[in-house]
């Protein structure tokens, strides 16, 4: 059993389509009337389809008054990270805590540098990534005096005023797959939020990944525990067991719950557009997955 000691969170990754118009919002709105801790959105900039993704967060927040909002992951090299550092602390005072920091280091370079945006090797995206992190907690740490310095080979503030102060300890969530993101993970992150989708021996290769951050994070003079495990999950709902993550709201339950005690993993975003799936997920799956893990620990 692996236990980092993070209480469960269950919440919804929806795509911010801009066509209808407020589909995204009705989805975030409902995802907090049916119970969900989080709704989640897509960061691509570049993509016209999909409404801005930061304006869309501040949107929601405006129409919800306690589910938390993030993206899923923004993009770093198209947000310059002492100006978000200063939106995400304004929209986290204004919605009275409400927000957490999905960061990425970017991807589709052809349609970031498109945009304004720097082309960046892997290993570049990789320190540029670090370097806005640092920017972003020295621009939220308002009980240091002075300005903040960063001089970087990516991002450089030179002398930036501190502040505003987030309402509460914002949590920077980093989506990383590959073994230098995942080492920066470990020493900077307040959370992992990798896509079951993507890891291409499934589950399992979330051994070896946690692994990784832990061992970095005890290099880095952390605590394994100081990164909350999170995971994106989609699947299909459906009367008889068709697979993993493919069948009934109890088959669900069980295999969350194994993920959460085999894995460490706190966290389940459930990627999909249907009310429907975010209404069983938050109102039965949720509880049911709760309840399994409780009786296990």
């Amino acid at each position: 059993m692996t236990d980092y000691g993070h209480e469960l969170i269950f919440g919804a990754f929806v795509t911010p389509a801009a066509r209808p118009p407020q589909q995204a919002v009705e989805l975030a709105v409902a995802a907090e009337e049916f119970g969900l801790d989080l709704v989640t959105f897509q960061d691509h900039p570049y993509q016209p389809t999909f409404h801005d993704a930061w304006t869309l967060m501040s949107y929601v927040a405006s129409r919800t008054s306690r589910i938390t909002v993030a993206g899923n992951v923004l993009n770093l090299p198209l947000r310059e990270p002492a100006v978000l550092a200063r939106a995400v602390a304004s929209l986290d005072l204004l919605s009275g805590g409400r927000v957490e920091l999905g960061l990425g280091a970017g991807a589709f370079w052809d349609a970031i540098e498109a945009m304004g945006g720097r082309r960046l090797t892997p290993g570049q995206a990789v320190d540029a990534l670090a370097e806005g992190i640092e920017i972003i907690r020295s621009v939220w740490d308002t009980s240091v005096k002075g300005g903040v310095r960063v001089s970087g080979e990516h991002y450089t503030v030179d002398g930036a005023k501190r502040g505003p102060a987030p309402a509460h300890d914002v949590s920077i969530w980093v989506g990383a797959l590959k073994p230098r993101m995942l080492a920066l993970t470990g020493r900077l992150a307040d959370g992992w939020l990798p896509s079951l989708a993507y890891l291409k021996g499934g589950a399992s290769d979330l051994t070896d990944m946690n692994a990784r951050i832990d061992a970095a994070a005890v290099d880095a003079g952390r605590s394994p525990s100081d990164v909350r495990r999170l995971l994106n999950v989609g699947g299909s709902f459906a009367a008889q067991s068709r697979g993993f993550l493919d069948g009934p709201p109890d088959q669900w339950a069980e295999e969350l719950a194994g993920l959460t005690l085999e894995y460490g993993t706190s966290g389940f975003v459930l990627a999909t557009d249907d009310p429907a799936a975010i209404e069983l997920f938050a109102k039965e799956i949720a509880p049911a997955t709760r309840e399994l893990v409780a009786a296990e620990r």
